[in-house]
């Protein structure tokens, strides 16, 4: 009894190369995927960090006796925030606001707190500017009301 083949040479000389392929593909898809993720964690760090500045600075001038004090706690919590998320300090741009003129903060009246900072996206060269292109800016505001008698003596 003789043993037939069946398939020619050719299939035969491309057995093991779906492995090959296999991991050529899932290189090429798997990378910018990765990038994906890291990079979208990198901004949503960034967004928790920019929301619970703002949230936290604005609750503690209100809670605060006096602009001195404020100004300290405003200090220490984006201190905190930052390294708490691991920022720097000076990443983290912080602005009061109130409507209409006068002293801001006054007694009884809302002010606002503006945190904005910038994710850099990792793995973007210094080439051609595309570091700075590849930032993106994130800002978070929360309004607060002042108590009636805030600096009253």
């Amino acid at each position: 009894m003789r043993l037939r083949t069946t398939g020619s040479k050719r299939h035969r000389a491309d057995d093991g190369s779906a492995s090959l392929e296999f991991l050529t593909a899932g290189l090429i898809l798997l990378v910018p995927v990765v990038h994906l993720i890291v990079s979208l964690g990198i901004v949503q760090s960034h967004t928790f960090a920019a929301q619970a500045a703002a949230r936290h600075i604005a609750r503690a001038v209100a809670t605060a006796t006096d602009v001195a004090q404020a100004d300290t706690r405003a200090e220490a919590i984006t201190r905190a925030i930052a390294a708490e998320y691991g920022m720097a300090a000076d990443d983290l741009a912080l602005a009061v606001s109130c409507d209409g003129a006068g002293p801001c903060p006054r007694p009884g009246e809302m002010f606002r707190v503006t945190a904005e900072t910038e994710a850099t996206l990792p793995l973007v060269p210094p080439v051609l500017g595309l570091d700075r292109l590849a930032r993106v800016p994130i800002e978070a505001t929360a309004v607060q009301r002042m108590p009636r008698l805030w600096g009253a003596p």
